[in-house]
């Protein structure tokens, strides 16, 4: 009878999605009013993300039953959206969005290989090494995989990775169970090396299809990557590096206020929403605000029981993970661009030279368009230092001048200003403006 009532209610208050390029100087103001449910912010965020819109602002409020968020966002240019056709698509599938209540479990494996129709998805997980990419690819490569894309990250001394890959004859997923068990357990002892047998299971990975970089979130997640440890070679915090800061404090109508402080990047609100909607938090109020390449967050949340933030153990675990988010997508080091023809064993070849030369992937993005290959990297030397100048002109040799481009390099993080900032930034701000037209940012439409 509930879920028939919530059904009802669904029906008659239909998602009602506002796109206004009037009411701000800078931005498309984009306010979306809905029925709330667990994971909605989420799945907005994420629509928006995924068409490369910068949000530069944001309000939240879900209390109540109803979700009414507003967000400010540029294009890519830093520009207003004024495309009409991407405005309707907007307004499309902020429309359509309806979320599962389930969540896909959490990976207790590190080696999981799930077909599909078009391609086969393999989920990495370990402990970080200089070459483990190059390995990774040499085994695709003999076992004739072809890397239609990947996404790979790693975070201290933790590697993730999501790879799609086809049959290099057929051009479809590899659907035979023994040619896909050997690729695993080839997988998995690459990933073993030589002191990661306790983590590198072999185990298949649960069923379903996801978002794939928030999947990578939940990998990195159950690896415990929040966990800062020191290992041999590699730095988990690099000195001078800027890190996030975190607080949080329990405030009255029992919530838990988490205020966030870092340096701006794209995807950053995706990235900690993920993270707090997968450990179960709910988000009632929030505002976002960046300005001078760092970003201010501020969230009233209760967990999924109700319930504030209870103990100095949870209250440490969320900081740790909400820290893991905002580095986990951070682009350190020197970024290479390439782009070249496609073909078996591409990826393998630029890795190995990567890997002969001393550089250290931190992460990187794989795809293909047609028959091009649109790779970018992220590297540093082993050691996790700037790259020689002299190392770069000599693999953009071997590889050709025309197929690899030097981007920019992001490996020196600056200290933002103020460092001392604490909660009295924008804590108390969101219960002083209770609608959002106090803000000033959208003109009312009732």
């Amino acid at each position: 009878m509930d879920d028939e009532y919530a059904k009802l209610i669904r029906r008659v208050n239909q998602p009602r999605v506002v796109i206004d390029n009037d009411a701000c100087e800078d931005a498309t103001i984009i306010q979306v009013d809905r029925v709330n449910k667990h994971g909605v912010l989420l799945e907005v965020v994420q629509v928006l993300t995924d068409m490369n819109l910068t949000i530069t602002k944001a309000y939240i409020s879900s209390d109540g039953g109803w979700f009414m968020d507003v967000f400010n966002v540029v294009d890519n240019d830093g520009n207003k959206i004024r495309d009409k056709q991407v405005i309707e698509y907007i307004q499309r599938f902020l429309q359509r969005i309806e979320t599962s209540a389930g969540f896909v479990p959490s990976l207790r494996s590190s080696v999981g290989v799930m077909p599909s129709e078009e391609h086969t998805s393999i989920e990495l997980a370990g402990t970080d090494r200089p070459g483990l990419l190059s390995e990774v690819c040499a085994v695709l490569a003999d076992m004739h995989c072809n890397v239609v894309n990947a996404e790979i990250w790693t975070h201290n001394a933790r590697a993730a990775a999501v790879v799609h890959v086809t049959d290099d004859l057929t051009g479809r997923a590899i659907t035979d169970p023994k040619r896909l068990s050997t690729i695993k357990g080839l997988l998995c002892n690459v990933l073993k090396g030589n002191d990661d047998l306790e983590t590198a299971k072999t185990t298949l990975s649960a069923p379903g299809l996801m978002h794939r970089e928030r999947r990578l979130h939940q990998i990195m997640f159950a690896d415990r990557d929040y966990e800062r440890v020191e290992r041999a070679g590699v730095r988990a915090a690099k000195e001078g590096s800027s890190r996030p800061q975190v607080s949080l404090l329990n405030i009255e109508k029992d919530y838990t206020v988490i205020t966030m402080r870092s340096k701006d990047r794209p995807k950053l609100l995706f990235d900690i929403v993920c993270t707090l909607t997968d450990m179960q938090y709910v988000v009632f109020h929030g505002m976002v605000n960046t300005a001078r390449m760092e970003a201010y967050q501020e969230f009233y949340i209760r967990h999924v029981d109700g319930l504030p933030i209870s103990s100095e153990a949870e209250r440490v675990r969320v900081i740790q993970c909400l820290e893991a988010a905002i580095e986990r997508r951070a682009s350190e080091g020197l970024e290479l661009e390439l782009c070249t023809e496609d073909r078996l064993g591409l990826l393998s070849d630029i890795t190995r030279i990567f890997r002969e030369n001393s550089l250290s992937i931190k992460r990187a993005l794989i795809s293909t368009k047609g028959s091009k290959a649109n790779d970018t990297f992220y590297v540093t030397d082993v050691m996790g230092n700037p790259v020689d100048p002299k190392i770069i002109d000599s693999i953009c040799q071997q590889i050709g001048r025309s197929a690899l481009q030097v981007k920019r390099s992001t490996s020196v993080a600056q200290k933002p200003p103020h460092q001392e900032t604490t909660m009295g930034y924008l804590f108390g701000n969101l219960f002083k403006a209770r609608t959002f037209q106090n803000f000033k940012l959208i003109r009312s439409y009732s």
